[in-house]
C-alpha cells in the first residue's frame, strides 16, 4: 500500500470516529442527522446509507466533510511542527 494511499484510508477510518463523536456531543441519531443532511442537500439521504458507511469506513472525504458541515462543524488540517 502505498504512503499516501495509507494515509487517506486512515484519515478515512478516523473521520468516521470523528463524526460519530459528533453525534454523541450534538446528541443527534444517524436518523436525526439524515434528515438534516436530506434537507440541506435537497436529495434523500438514508439513515441506512449513512450508518452502512460508517459501519464499513467506506465514508468518502466530501462525505464527511458534508455532514460534519450539516452539524455545524468543519475540517481544519494544521500543520505540526
Amino acid at each position: 500500500m502505498s504512503i499516501i494511499i495509507k494515509k487517506l484510508y486512515n484519515f478515512i477510518m478516523g473521520a468516521n470516529k470523528d463524526l460519530r463523536k459528533l453525534l454523541l456531543e450534538e446528541n443527534k441519531t444517524i436518523k436525526q442527522l439524515a434528515d438534516m443532511a436530506s434537507d440541506a442537500s435537497g436529495t434523500k439521504i438514508t439513515q441506512y446509507s449513512i450508518s452502512q458507511k460508517l459501519n464499513r469506513n467506506s465514508m468518502k472525504y466530501d462525505e464527511v466533510q458534508f455532514l460534519a458541515g450539516v452539524l455545524g462543524y468543519e475540517i481544519e488540517f494544521k500543520k505540526v511542527k
